[in-house]
């Protein structure tokens, strides 16, 4: 088996890309690369003057070839990358006839759990949503308490205000459902040091991005001051990121995206290094249909699942448009697919109406 092309599509705001075979397989997969979808789709493009012609089942040599044959890194690269391991692992899995979990080592669990992601910008807005989340049937979610123009606030203002969204949300919720508090990196060290000490009497679940993620030495510095479990990594894309964080106490439940940290093939790697520090895994979800059914083959496979990021517009138009069939949702939790490869089937006509 060899494969015969490779072809990229900018589709809605993803950047995809599909290989096919000499024997008529055919394999998906997608990066994560949402600032510049393009700069992804132009390195696929040079990747294949490398793969075409190559046998699709040596995933794990064409990684490395693709990571390392130019001197360069970086979020477009790795999400390049990404993509076609991703569609190298579907290829892997219908060529087998099995579930692509089934290649990694088997199943670990019969369901993901999910984390619901919260929106509104008002305290009522994020209690309508933890309502919705409920009504859903999920037992995990995740909000930002920044409100709109926090950056104008001042320092005790952003804290009470912030604090006030966490706790309407856990009040809804009860103590039966899981609060993550996500900051997206808004926060400077001391200010995301005082806000988790006003946040821990609300036991949240886990702690995310308080501060930009370039620097490893600050992040073991708000660790080291927080009480809360940090969760850190959607921006990272290298096991050495993960290790270094991990290395120095500066994650509990690392956030790796199967469309920009590699693919499947370093996804799983992230996890075992996680493993040996035992943190958990919870993976940054480009919230597409495609990567979250790449993402539920990773999950059902690692030992050290978590949660998945969720949200239920990925089952509606025009996001539900993208499979011809979606993954099976029960409640808080997606079930694992019984499929070859990623157990899912992209429905090509999306592609022409969402350009």
């Amino acid at each position: 088996m060899k494969i015969e092309s490779v072809d990229t599509f900018l589709t809605y705001s993803y950047c995809l890309v599909r290989i096919r075979t000499d024997t008529g397989i055919t394999g998906w997969g997608q990066s994560a690369f949402w600032a510049y979808p393009d700069a992804s789709e132009r390195i696929i493009n040079q990747f294949k003057e490398y793969l075409i012609g190559k046998d699709p089942l040596q995933i794990e040599r064409h990684w490395y070839c693709l990571f390392r044959q130019k001197p360069f890194r970086g979020n477009a690269l790795s999400s390049a990358v990404s993509a076609v391991d991703i569609a190298l692992w579907d290829i892997a899995g219908r060529h087998f006839q099995t579930p692509a979990y089934q290649l990694l080592g088997g199943r670990q669990r019969e369901k993901v759990r999910l984390h619901y992601l919260m929106s509104g910008a008002t305290v009522d807005e994020l209690v309508a949503s933890a309502r919705v989340a409920l009504k859903e049937g999920f037992t995990a979610v995740k909000l930002d308490p920044l409100p709109p123009g926090y950056q104008q606030w001042r320092h005790a203002r952003l804290i009470e205000e912030a604090v006030k969204r966490v706790s309407a949300v856990r009040e809804t919720v009860g103590l039966d459902v899981d609060v993550g508090v996500e900051i997206h990196r808004k926060l400077v060290p001391s200010d995301a040091i005082t806000l988790a000490r006003f946040l821990e009497p609300l036991r949240p679940f886990f702690y995310e991005d308080p501060i930009l993620h370039e620097s490893m030495d600050s992040h073991a510095q708000v660790a080291e001051k927080v009480n809360l479990p940090l969760a850190i990594g959607e921006r990272h894309n290298t096991i050495h990121e993960f290790r270094d964080l991990l290395a120095r106490n500066a994650v509990h439940y690392v956030r790796p995206d199967v469309g920009l940290a590699g693919g499947i093939t370093h996804c799983k790697k992230i996890a075992t290094v996680a493993e040996a520090y035992h943190a958990g895994v919870i993976c940054h979800n480009f919230l597409s249909p495609l990567l979250t059914a790449a993402s539920v083959q990773l999950n059902v496979a690692i030992p050290n699942c978590t949660l998945l990021e969720y949200t239920t517009a990925d089952e509606m138009p025009p996001r539900s448009e993208m499979l011809v069939k979606g993954l099976k949702r029960e409640g808080g939790y997606i079930i694992a697919p019984e499929g070859p490869g990623l157990g899912v089937e992209v429905n090509e006509a999306f592609l022409k109406k969402h350009p």
